[in-house]
C-alpha cells in the first residue's frame, strides 16, 4: 500500500468499515464482513461490513420513514438545493482524500481520478440542485369545464446499484437528480470498490443531510444486491451493470411493477474517414480505449478505419500503445493502472485467446504486464487486434484496454458494420468533412453519437443507452430530473 494522508488512513481503520443506515453507521445484522483489495497490489486494504437482505430491509425502512417525516421531500427546492451545494463542496473539500480511495480501491490513476472523476461528481450534484430550484412543479391544464393541474412529486424510495469502474462518480451521476427531485435512497456499491461510497456518506452526514435519505448497504450482489432490486418498498430502481445481471435486475423490479432505470455495457465504435490526421486521431482512440485500463462502457472498441489510411493508422496506433506507462495508480507517471481484480484480467486475457483461435490477427499482443515493486498487482498490456465483424472480440464487451480493428472502402458499409452489434450505447464519427460526419452520427444506432471526440459528458446532455446498453432513461440531462418525478393531475369540475 502506498502512502496516504492521515485523513485517509483514519478513515480506513476501523475494522469492519460499517455500513450507513438510517443516519447511524452500523455493522451488518449477522456480523459477517468481506475484503476489499488493492488492485495494483493484491493485498487486502479494508475489511467491510457483508450486508444481507435483513440490512437491506433496514436501509429500505429508514429511506422509507425520512421520506414520510424528514421533510426532506417537501422542503423547497431553494432549501434543498443549499445542502447539496454544501455537499458539492465538501466533495471540492476533501477531494484529495477521496482520490486516494479511489485509485486505492478501483486502481485507477489518481491523475484520472482528480482531473474527471471526483469534480465531475461535485459538479453533477450542483446542477441537478440548480435545475430543481428552476423546475415548476405545478402546470394548468387548460380543459373546459374543468380547474386542472399537473403536480410533479417524488417517487419515494429509490434503490441504486453501481458498479466498481467509476465508483465515486456514479453515485454522483445516479443518485443527484433523485435526491434533488425530493426523494430518498439507499445505495448498494459494488463489493470490489465499496470505499469511496461510504466516504461519501461520511461527507453527507457532514453537509446536513437529513437521517435515512442517504444509506448505503454494503454486501455481495447475490445477496444485498439481489434482496434490493427484488425489495417491494421500492418506487424506483436504477442499476448499472452488465447485461446479463440488468436482465435479472429488470425481471425483478417487474414483479413487483417498479420502474428501472438500467445503464447497461457497450462496444463503442469509431469510425475513422481517410481525411482525418491520422497521428491526432490514433492518439486520441488509444487514450479512449486505455482510459481507466479500458473498463468503460461506452469507450471506442471497435475501430472502422477507411482502408486506405489503415496501415498507417496502425503504426500510429501501435506506436502510441506502446508508449503507454503502465504502473500502480499513486504513481504520477502512471498512464495504464491495474485492471480492478484477478477475475477481471482473466476475463480479458481469455478474450484475447478466444478471439485469436476465431481467426483474430494480433498487431499488439498485449497480455499480462509485471510492474516492478507490484508483482502482484493485476496489470494487462493493451492490445489491438484485427478481423472480421464475427469475432468474439468483435461482438462481446470485454472491459480491458483492448481494441478491434476493421476497415471499410464506403459509407455505408462502416454504418452497416457499427449497427450490426447488439449494443447501442456511444459511438464515434472522424472526419473533416463534417456534412459526412454529422450525417453518419445521426444514422449509428446508439444513445451518444460523438464527432471528432470520444468520452464526451457534459451537464445538460442526455447520457444512456439503446438495445443492449440500456433502456428506462440516461444520465446528465434534463430528462435525468424528470425519470425521478411522477407527475399526478388534479381536477375539479366548474359545473
Amino acid at each position: 500500500m502506498t502512502t496516504l494522508c492521515p485523513e485517509t488512513t483514519q478513515f480506513l481503520s476501523a475494522q469492519p468499515l460499517k455500513m450507513f443506515i438510517g443516519g447511524r453507521w452500523t455493522d451488518s445484522l449477522s456480523g459477517a464482513a468481506f475484503e476489499t483489495r488493492d488492485p495494483g497490489t493484491g493485498s487486502v486494504i479494508a475489511r467491510v461490513s457483508a450486508g444481507d437482505a435483513a440490512d437491506v430491509e433496514r436501509a429500505i425502512q429508514a429511506a422509507g420513514e425520512a421520506f414520510r417525516k424528514s421533510g426532506w421531500a417537501t422542503l423547497p427546492a431553494n432549501d434543498r438545493g443549499v445542502i447539496l451545494h454544501r455537499l458539492a463542496d465538501l466533495i471540492d473539500k476533501h477531494q484529495k482524500i477521496i482520490v486516494e480511495i479511489e485509485s486505492l480501491d478501483e486502481g485507477k490513476p489518481r491523475a484520472q481520478a482528480a482531473g474527471f472523476d471526483v469534480p465531475h461528481a461535485a459538479k453533477t450534484f450542483r446542477y441537478y440542485a440548480d435545475l430543481a430550484m428552476h423546475t415548476r412543479r405545478r402546470e394548468p391544464i387548460a380543459v373546459s369545464g374543468f380547474e386542472a393541474r399537473t403536480v410533479l412529486v417524488p417517487y419515494g424510495v429509490c434503490g441504486f446499484i453501481f458498479p466498481w469502474n467509476f465508483p465515486f462518480l456514479l453515485v454522483g451521476w445516479g443518485i443527484a437528480p433523485a435526491l434533488a427531485a425530493g426523494n430518498t435512497v439507499v445505495i448498494k456499491p459494488a463489493e470490489d470498490t465499496p470505499l469511496s461510497t461510504l466516504y461519501f456518506a461520511k461527507l453527507a452526514e457532514e453537509a446536513g443531510v437529513p437521517a435515512g435519505v442517504i444509506n448505503v448497504v454494503t454486501g455481495l450482489g447475490e445477496t444485498a444486491g439481489a434482496a434490493l432490486a427484488r425489495h417491494p418498498g421500492l418506487k424506483h430502481m436504477s442499476f448499472t451493470g452488465s447485461p446479463e445481471v440488468g436482465r435479472q435486475i429488470g425481471e425483478a423490479c417487474g414483479r413487483n411493477l417498479v420502474p428501472a432505470k438500467l445503464e447497461l455495457g457497450g462496444k463503442g465504435a469509431a469510425v475513422v474517414f481517410e481525411d482525418v490526421e491520422v497521428d491526432k486521431v490514433a492518439e486520441a482512440l488509444v487514450g479512449a480505449v486505455t482510459l481507466n485500463a479500458g473498463q468503460v462502457c461506452c469507450t471506442a472498441t471497435r475501430w472502422l478505419v477507411q482502408k486506405k489510411i489503415c496501415n498507417q493508422f496502425v503504426q500510429k496506433a501501435v506506436a502510441a500503445f506502446s508508449g503507454m506507462r503502465i504502473g500502480y495508480g499513486a504513481s504520477p507517471e502512471t498512464q495504464i493502472g491495474p485492471v480492478v481484480s484477478q477475475k477481471q484480467r482473466a476475463r480479458v486475457l481469455g478474450y484475447l485467446d478466444k478471439g485469436v483461435k476465431e481467426g483474430a490477427k494480433l498487431l499488439l499482443e498485449g497480455g499480462t504486464a509485471v510492474v516492478q515493486g507490484h508483482e502482484a498487482g493485476y496489470y494487462v498490456k493493451p492490445a489491438l487486434l484485427t478481423g472480421g465483424p464475427g469475432n468474439v472480440c468483435a461482438r462481446e464487451e470485454i472491459f480491458g484496454p483492448v481494441a478491434y480493428l476493421m476497415t471499410f472502402d464506403e459509407e455505408q458499409e462502416a454504418i452497416d458494420l457499427v449497427n450490426g452489434s447488439a449494443y447501442g450505447l456511444a459511438n464515434s464519427v472522424w472526419s473533416s468533412d463534417l456534412d459526412r460526419a454529422n450525417r453518419v452520427a445521426e444514422q449509428l444506432t446508439a444513445g451518444n453519437s460523438w464527432i471528432n471526440a470520444h468520452n464526451l459528458f457534459a451537464h445538460g446532455i442526455p447520457y444512456g443507452g439503446c438495445n443492449l446498453s440500456g433502456c428506462g432513461g440516461g444520465v446528465l440531462g434534463v430528462d435525468t430530473f424528470w425519470d425521478y418525478l411522477r407527475a399526478q393531475s388534479i381536477a375539479r369540475p366548474l359545473v
